[in-house]
């Protein structure tokens, strides 16, 4: 069983900046991908951006320039930093870990940019 455990997240201005962390409770070098996704009220869960084990990284194109996506193995957490924080950016921020042995879920944080 894996647990994710997400915080960072809050109330910004448009234009403001947040990072995200997601704490694991196994060693994340052990995880295939690790990604943040996202969903807002009335929309379906979306993909923000995933790191691979080895690094690599992928983003939507909706938040491509504005997010950074990164992993402390030491720490075993994953990073979220977003920029130019609009308001289309409010929702439930989730954390997933992909395994060969199941997919995971954080409980989410809240996001919420004012306009």
């Amino acid at each position: 069983q894996v647990q994710l455990v997400e915080s960072g997240g809050g109330l910004v201005q448009a234009g403001g900046s947040l990072r995200l962390s997601c704490a694991a409770s196994v060693r994340i070098f052990s995880i295939n991908v690790m990604g943040w996704y996202r969903q807002a009220p009335g929309k379906q869960r979306e993909l923000v951006a995933t790191i691979t084990s080895g690094g690599r990284t992928n983003y939507a194109g909706s938040v491509k320039g504005r997010a950074i996506i990164s992993r402390d193995n030491a720490k075993k957490t994953v990073y979220l930093q977003m920029n130019s924080l609009k308001p289309e950016d409010t929702a439930v921020y989730y954390c997933n870990a992909l395994m060969a042995v199941g997919d995971y879920w954080g409980q989410g944080t809240q996001v919420t940019v004012s306009s």
